[in-house]
């Protein structure tokens, strides 16, 4: 079901739509977001000065489909600059149309022109579908990942 799918960097007039979207990535990862969560990193995304940016993946009538939230991060054991995407998200309507591949293609493009020496994101075991698309395009590494919880 591949479309014409256009990748952008999210804009103003994207707010309600990203909205929608982000609370359906919320959702599948059953993570409690409020609305005042979402306004936090709309903030973020549209503030030019932080590090946060975002794309969206746009249908043919320009309708956001997707979102990828990324920023850039040291690599001091390499003295180099990576890009990490924290969240990628398809509507569940539009997976299989090629967004998720075109958002992850873009940001290997921002990365190349960034000059960063790697793209690298996590996801859960269990995430199978995004897990197919992952697994043909990047290379899954032998890391663990852990969190302490403050």
């Amino acid at each position: 079901m591949a479309v014409a799918v256009t990748i952008r960097a999210v804009r103003p007039e994207d707010r309600a739509a990203w909205g929608t979207l982000y609370a359906g990535y919320a959702a599948f990862y059953r993570v409690e977001q409020s609305a005042a969560m979402r306004e936090t990193v709309w903030g973020w995304l549209m503030d030019r000065g932080h590090k946060t940016c975002g794309l969206v993946a746009c249908d043919e009538a320009g309708a956001p489909i997707g979102l990828a939230h990324y920023r850039s991060f040291a690599r001091p054991l390499t003295a180099s600059t990576g890009g990490f995407l924290d969240d990628l998200f398809v509507d569940p309507d539009a997976r299989g149309s090629g967004a998720a591949d075109a958002l992850i293609a873009a940001l290997r493009e921002i990365g190349a022109a960034q000059g960063w020496t790697v793209v690298r994101w996590i996801t859960a075991e269990d995430n199978y579908r995004a897990r197919g698309v992952y697994d043909r395009v990047a290379v899954r590494t032998p890391w663990v990942t852990y969190d302490i919880k403050i």
